[in-house]
């Protein structure tokens, strides 16, 4: 893939926007949580776009707070319409963190948050604490959901106030092994709701 330079020449002969690539984001759907067992966004149900209409979609996490103490936050896809939530996943994942005191930290591989060919549900953080000022935030890309093709890649990074007060910043990524189109992405905590938070889905063109 060639790399493009733009320059003072290249821009002035530019005579629409469309003819930059902008990568620009739309919200397509913004949700809060409010004592919510799960979060989910399926295509074509209120107002949700998740098909070949974007390349990209993201997903921002803001302060979602959990309802019971050092949960996991996850997430999983559907091929069927948000009837079951079981893509098969093969993924990665590792954390840096620190504590409080400054006494604990790290940068590790965590194997028990990796998935080989699992349809269960990936760990986004863990440990997320309950206590009042505490929660989870950080964004979610999924790549081509509707393609036939391809596999489904994906990749968060998150970061969270955990109940034993350490900053855990959580890197994941993976794909959906499945050339089936996905149109519907559901989020929840491992026990418990999430008691709080937002979650917004933006289209990136």
């Amino acid at each position: 893939m060639a790399l493009v330079k733009y320059n003072n020449n290249s821009i002035s002969s530019v005579t629409a926007a469309a003819a930059l690539a902008s990568g620009a984001m739309t919200l397509i759907k913004s949700q809060t949580a409010s004592s919510s067992a799960t979060i989910s966004f399926v295509d074509g149900t209120s107002d949700v776009v998740l098909d070949n209409t974007y390349p990209i979609y993201l997903f921002k996490f803001i302060n979602l707070h959990p309802a019971t103490n050092n949960a996991e936050f996850n997430f999983n896809m559907s091929v069927d319409g948000g009837s079951n939530y079981n893509v098969t996943k093969t993924t990665t994942a590792f954390v840096a963190y620190n504590r409080e005191t400054g006494s604990d930290n790290s940068l590790a591989y965590y194997d028990e948050f990796h998935l080989a060919q699992s349809t269960g549900f990936q760990s986004l953080n863990h440990n997320v604490g309950s206590d009042n000022d505490q929660a989870v935030s950080g964004f979610l890309y999924l790549y081509a959901p509707s393609d036939t093709t391809f596999v489904k890649h994906f990749m968060a990074r998150t970061l969270s106030h955990q109940g034993s007060d350490y900053a855990m910043d959580q890197h994941v990524a993976g794909y959906g092994n499945n050339t089936s189109a996905v149109d519907a992405i559901q989020f929840k905590y491992s026990s418990g709701n999430i008691d709080s938070g937002v979650i917004k889905l933006y289209g990136v063109s």
